[in-house]
């Protein structure tokens, strides 16, 4: 098994729970989406273990580059994010699996048992996340750059400017943006995003 994330100690006790059991064995670490490329060229684990958000090349970015390569790669993604966005992003890119790390202890070892088996496994939480917004229309890619600027603390007239656009185009954007998120003003909307990875943390 890879296991792909920026932080040592979490690496640890990943390599920790993996020590009692005979089946699963750590064959390699990494500390960000490129190494992780690296890695799983030279040890072509059974199981990847990668996390999101990283320095250089995100996790996402990381499992396409991976099954491009090697389409039968068995990645599942460990975050401590259960927003659905992200996750369906993950998830198309090709991981099998999505584990939070707040479950790490209870649910990893089956996780890991489960994928190798050829069976997708979705944390609880994140898949009632997916389900509850499996109808809502997707913001456009236009409306995120807006959320994303809004999200920097920018006027709307700052980001018109910053985009090259109206301010009034602006405007009719956040309107529909706050109509698709059902948030209540700007801030709220900025919480969703950031809450569903929408925008990045």
């Amino acid at each position: 098994m890879l296991v792909v994330d920026d932080h040592p100690l979490l690496r640890e006790g990943i390599a920790g729970v993996l020590d009692g059991e005979d089946d699963l064995q750590l064959v390699a670490e990494a500390a960000d989406g490129d190494e992780a490329i690296a890695a799983f060229r030279a040890h072509r684990p059974d199981v990847t273990l990668m996390d999101l958000q990283m320095p250089r090349r995100s996790g996402v970015d990381a499992i396409l580059a991976i099954r491009a390569e090697f389409p039968d790669a068995r990645i599942i993604v460990l975050t401590t994010y259960a927003g659905d966005v992200q996750a369906l992003r993950a998830l198309q890119a090709g991981a099998q699996g999505y584990l939070l790390k707040s479950s790490l202890r209870k649910e990893l070892v089956d996780t890991v048992r489960s994928v190798m088996a050829g069976r997708r496994r979705i944390a609880a939480e994140v898949a009632c996340e997916i389900a509850a917004h499996a109808g809502d229309a997707p913001l456009s890619a236009r409306e995120i750059e807006i959320l994303r600027g809004v999200a920097a603390g920018n006027s709307n007239k700052v980001v018109a400017a910053r985009l090259g656009i109206s301010e009034e185009t602006v405007k009719a954007h956040m309107k529909s943006i706050l109509a698709k998120l059902g948030a209540n003003d700007r801030t709220h909307a900025v919480t969703i995003g950031l809450r569903r990875g929408i925008l990045d943390v």
